[in-house]
């Protein structure tokens, strides 16, 4: 089985959690612009959950453009991440309806723990399909960002319940480290094809 077919089926439930968040907006009551002004929090937390997807879609293309072999591991691997990912619209919708309370950005930091464990696993399989020697391997490298951000994201959980705002400081700066896209898979995949 090839990766494309994977790697639709995740575009598509992830076309499908990027719906799910915007539907969360309600319309206000009001007819003037002060009524937007409740909207305000769901806005950003949508903004940077968007972000967030925006990314796990640029960096998982890339990833399975690598895959030498699809087999029942990377399948389940990759669910992982879909389930992990699917759960952004809850912890986005109620850190925005909470006002950034500590509990609800506290929960969002765990999803995105969890989101970026489950990414790790799956890049790690794929790996495993390459030598050590390998130029995929040798691009990859330490791959400081993703041993940096669960990090970002703990100390965010962390912090939710000392400054939620703090918290929220930690979800941007690992937005911002990975807006880039993974410059590394791209120079493997040119590589391959000269």
């Amino acid at each position: 089985m090839k990766a494309n077919r994977m790697e639709a089926f995740s575009d598509g439930v992830l076309a499908i959690i990027i719906t799910i968040m915007v539907l969360e907006f309600k319309v206000p009551e009001g007819h003037d612009w002060s009524s937007l002004a409740d909207l305000v929090p769901k806005f950003l937390s949508y903004a940077v959950s968007f972000i967030y997807v925006g990314i796990y879609w640029n960096n998982h293309h890339h990833l399975l453009h690598t895959v030498q072999t699809l087999n029942g591991k990377l399948m389940w691997l990759n669910l992982l991440l879909l389930f992990s990912l699917s759960l952004v619209p809850f912890s986005t919708a109620w850190m925005g309806e909470s006002n950034f309370s500590s509990t609800p950005t506290a929960l969002y930091g765990i999803v995105l723990l969890l989101a970026a464990i489950s990414y790790t696993l799956l890049q790690r399989a794929i790996l495993k399909q390459h030598s050590s020697d390998s130029a995929f391997a040798i691009a990859m490298g330490k791959d400081f960002k993703g041993k940096i951000s669960p990090l970002f994201y703990l100390a965010a959980v962390v912090s939710a319940y000392l400054n939620s705002w703090v918290s929220c400081f930690f979800y941007v700066l690992v937005a911002v480290i990975w807006f880039v896209p993974d410059k590394r898979i791209e120079h493997f995949i040119r590589s391959r094809a000269s």
